[in-house]
């Protein structure tokens, strides 16, 4: 073990590694009961996502572990299970088989892309100080998901009047349930699951002050433990805790693109023949967008800020050949993810924010991501002994993982305003618009204006300019859509 993870060579030692496995695991562990809630929306079966929610987290994850030897976890990716659902779905009206044949597709284009160099040379093409915002918005964001979760906000609407009725009756009052009008506001912590998270909060920051080991992960399970009484950490019924019955009901979902549509068809062949091959290509450069930048920033924001990746990296990866660097392997890890997990029957597999939880508590070797995938296959049977974990437990981690991961934004050169503009932009769009790519993209394309207006051609890199160029096609044609 020793020898293949290189612990003590990382400044680590097998328990850091297993306590900061458990600890990725419960602060991402939603995933497997919110991915199936929402995929099966759109017609696929609810057991058979959950089954294939847990098996391509375990396989992507032990990618990492074993190809990489990172301290990342894998798993379909929120957001990406939305824009499966409700974009391609609901708004494009792709079956969910075709919509699985795209995510295929995606992930083998991305691991070409993977192979050939071409996500290598983008990581490089990314300046130092966008490098340090991405990692600084990806804590913003993770602390605002935490208080998210937590129940700390509340969204409140502007009261509005509104006209008249047709008969001509007195002005009436309205409250804005959504758009631009809503607005976020602190409870007021009658909440039990607010005040409980509350409690943990407080528990997890005295465990840090403290220099407790595993600190983060006691909070957890402090958390976990005082929700009892409270009635928030509730175990579910006897029978369901153990149940292994469900794993079978994965052959309703694996391998679905090769499955019947309504017409009949395929889907992966009706995906090219019943439907407009612009929209499609759309569709696809979408998934593939936002699966490569989410993991992109990911790896380089957390990687920056837990000191998994130095200059010493970065510039092996500038140099190295085929897949010399940790990073090149962990970008090939996660595209061969998305493609085992669309086989198995779910959306897009990525890695995820939340394992900067575990590299916070000293995860540095694939160990961590052994320790978190045994967790996730735990899952199969006693899913009911997991799911009674509130999120009201995991939701304190987050916020202190944001704080961890902040450290980065000091080293950007905020006198400088060409350099502040973009960076401040990817560090605020990400929490705002609930979205890493977004992040990325404002600031790749302030960062190539800002250095066009002032006339520093060369400083970007021909790559930046393709890059902000493609995601600004992809705004143009999501607003077109919204028409």
């Amino acid at each position: 073990m020793e020898k293949f993870f290189r612990i003590r060579e990382k400044g680590s030692n097998i328990r850091t590694e297993i306590i900061a496995g458990l600890t990725t695991f419960f602060t991402m562990a939603y995933i497997i009961f919110v991915n199936p809630d929402m995929l099966s929306l759109t017609g696929m079966s609810w057991q058979g996502v959950f089954v294939a929610t847990v098996l391509a987290a375990v396989v992507g994850t032990l990618m990492m572990a074993f190809v990489a030897n990172l301290p990342y976890a894998q798993a379909s990716g929120m957001g990406l299970n939305a824009l499966f659902t409700y974009t391609v779905c609901f708004a494009m009206g792709f079956h969910w088989r075709e919509a699985l044949a795209m995510v295929l597709i995606c992930g083998l284009i991305g691991t070409v892309l993977t192979i050939s160099g071409v996500r290598r040379m983008l990581i490089v093409a990314i300046p130092q100080s966008l490098q340090y915002a991405i990692g600084g918005g990806i804590g913003l964001f993770i602390s605002y998901i935490g208080i998210k979760n937590a129940g700390f906000l509340k969204f409140t609407s502007d009261v509005v009047m509104l006209p008249p009725d047709a008969a001509g009756g007195e002005l009436t009052f309205g409250l804005v349930t959504e758009g631009k009008d809503v607005i976020p506001a602190l409870v007021n912590f009658t909440d039990k699951a607010a005040l409980l998270a509350l409690i943990g909060l407080v528990i997890t920051v005295l465990l840090m002050l403290f220099r407790v080991k595993g600190a983060i992960l006691l909070g957890i399970i402090a958390t976990a433990v005082v929700g009892i009484p409270m009635g928030l950490t509730a175990m579910g019924e006897g029978a369901k805790i153990f149940d292994l019955q469900s794993v079978g009901s994965i052959k309703d979902v694996a391998f679905g693109f090769f499955g019947q549509t309504a017409g009949g068809k395929m889907g992966i062949v009706s995906l090219f023949t019943d439907h407009n091959i612009f929209l499609v290509i759309i569709a696809i450069l979408t998934f593939l967008l936002t699966d490569i930048f989410d993991t992109i920033g990911t790896l380089i924001g957390t990687g920056r800020s837990g000191g998994l990746f130095g200059d010493k990296e970065i510039e092996q990866l500038k140099t190295g050949k085929g897949f010399d660097s940790s990073i090149e392997r962990a970008l090939f890890s996660d595209l061969t993810a998305t493609t085992t997990g669309a086989m198995l029957g779910t959306s897009n597999v990525t890695t995820y924010v939340e394992s900067a939880a575990g590299i916070s508590v000293g995860g540095r070797t694939g160990l961590t991501s052994v320790a978190t995938a045994i967790c996730f296959i735990l899952c199969l049977p006693f899913a009911g002994l997991v799911g009674a974990v509130p999120a009201a437990a995991t939701a304190p981690a987050l916020i202190v993982v944001g704080i961890l991961m902040s450290g980065g934004l000091m080293k950007i050169k905020w006198n400088e305003f060409d350099e502040a503009l973009p960076a401040f932009l990817t560090v605020a769009v990400m929490p705002f618009a609930y979205s890493i790519t977004y992040g990325i993209a404002a600031g790749f394309i302030f960062y190539t204006i800002v250095k066009m207006c002032r006339g520093k051609f060369n400083e970007v890199h021909p790559i930046l300019y393709g890059v902000s160029a493609i995601f600004l096609v992809n705004f143009i044609f999501i607003a077109i859509q919204g028409l």
